[in-house]
């Protein structure tokens, strides 16, 4: 059986539940985001995966909080891409509380900011800026989605609490990967 289908050559797509919607709707924005985060997290996973082998050094973030993480969002956008979804509730509130945690723990290893930091720095700190910016603009999807849809299908505000909470663990742990490597922050000149 091929994987093509061609059910989305007139430019729709279906939501589960089977209601067909254009490809460009704010519903699929927002979960195209989210899988689009997931697959730089993917990357970052396979960063550090070659990076373990080359170093003997721990440090945050552990392939498993990667994909801690990944499991997460996968629960999301099929939240997302499912009318008054709501599955990824339950793990998503309890993740919130996770990612607070590693971003204390992150921040305690890490001296206080004096001044804005650029993106940059080694490999698995640039990727976690990636990440971090495209979480940043998924969880601008989401608070679109959320408007537009808050009468007629409602989505969990935990989803937005939670995306908002990865970007933050996203810069605290590209700072503390750079320090890892032996690698300043790049400061931001005026």
């Amino acid at each position: 059986m091929p994987i093509y289908t061609g059910t989305g050559d007139d430019g729709q797509t279906g939501l589960f539940g089977n209601r067909r919607v254009p490809k460009d709707d704010v519903r699929i924005t927002a979960y195209g985001t989210i899988d689009e985060l997931n697959s730089v997290l993917g990357l970052l996973g396979a960063n550090l995966d070659a990076a373990k082998k080359t170093s003997s050094g721990d440090s945050a973030p552990t392939r498993s909080q990667v994909k801690s993480i990944q499991d997460a969002l996968f629960e999301v956008g099929a939240d997302l891409a499912t009318e008054d979804g709501k599955v990824s509730v339950p793990r998503v509130a309890k993740a919130v509380a996770e990612l607070e945690a590693w971003i204390d723990a992150s921040e305690e290893q890490l001296p206080q900011l004096k001044t804005f930091v650029l993106p940059g720095g080694g490999k698995t700190a640039a990727l976690l800026h990636v990440a971090r910016t495209v979480t940043r603009r998924a969880e601008r999807c989401y608070w679109t989605l959320r408007r537009e849809v808050a009468d007629t299908h409602p989505v969990p505000e935990v989803i937005g609490i939670y995306l908002n909470r990865l970007s933050d663990l996203c810069f605290s742990w590209a700072r503390l990967a750079n320090k890892a490597d032996g690698i300043d922050d790049v400061p931001w000149t005026r």
